[in-house]
C-alpha cells in the first residue's frame, strides 16, 4: 500500500493562524489567499487537512470555543451563582479587551455581512450563540432550584439579558472600547442582579 506524503506543517499552528484571519475579517471577508498565506500552506494542503473553507471555519470555531472562550465554562461552574455571573461578565470584558486578540468576538465578527452563500455559516453561529445562552439559562435554573437566585429574576429572561449584554460588549470591543469601559458595562449588569437581590 502506498503511503501518502506526510504533512510538512503543524496542523494546530495552521488552525490558530486561520482562526486569527477569520476573527479579524469574518467568514466572508477571509479569502482563501488570506488563509493560505497566514497558514503558510497551499490550497491543496488546506483542503487535504481541513476540507473546504466552511469546514475550516467550523474547526476554527471549535478551537475558539474550547480555548479562548473556555472561561465561560469555568465561570458557570462556580458554586455560587452570583460569583458565576460576575466572573462571566468580568472575564468576558478582560477577554475582549486583551490586545493579543483581534477586536471583538469571533462568534459575532464571523457572521458580519454574510450573504446567501454563507447562510450555513450564519446559521451555525446563531446556533452556537443560542447554545451559549442555554448554558447560562441552565446554570440559572439550577441556582433557582437551589434557592440561590434572587426571587425577582426569571432564569430564561435573565439568561437572555446576559447574552445580550455579552454580545453588546463584543460589538463595543470591536469598535475599540477599552477594558475599563467594558468593565463598567459588566458592573452595571451586576447592579441589576444586586438590585433584584435586595428587592
Amino acid at each position: 500500500m502506498t503511503m501518502g506524503r506526510p504533512r510538512i506543517f503543524d496542523v494546530d499552528q495552521a488552525l490558530d493562524r486561520a482562526l486569527q484571519v477569520f476573527w479579524q475579517k469574518g467568514y466572508e471577508g477571509a479569502s482563501l489567499s488570506d488563509l493560505t498565506a497566514a497558514m503558510g500552506i497551499n490550497r491543496p494542503s488546506l483542503y487535504a487537512a481541513f476540507g473546504n473553507k466552511e469546514a475550516l471555519f467550523r474547526k476554527a470555531l471549535d478551537r475558539y470555543e474550547a480555548g479562548r472562550g473556555g472561561f465561560r465554562h469555568e465561570a458557570l461552574s462556580e458554586p455560587a451563582v452570583r460569583t458565576a455571573v460576575e466572573q462571566l461578565l468580568r472575564g468576558t470584558a478582560d477577554f475582549l479587551a486583551d490586545r493579543r486578540n483581534p477586536q471583538g468576538c469571533l462568534m459575532i465578527q464571523g457572521a458580519l455581512a454574510c450573504g446567501e452563500d454563507a447562510e450555513p455559516v450564519r446559521q451555525e453561529l446563531i446556533a452556537r450563540r443560542a447554545a451559549g445562552e442555554a448554558e447560562i439559562r441552565e446554570r440559572l435554573e439550577r441556582a433557582k432550584a437551589e434557592g440561590d437566585l434572587p426571587t425577582g429574576l426569571d432564569p430564561a429572561d435573565f439568561a437572555r439579558y446576559l447574552a445580550a449584554v455579552l454580545q453588546g460588549m463584543a460589538v463595543q470591543a470591536a469598535s475599540g472600547a477599552s477594558r475599563e469601559e467594558l468593565q463598567q458595562v459588566a458592573g452595571l449588569a451586576l447592579r441589576v442582579w444586586d438590585r433584584d437581590q435586595a428587592a
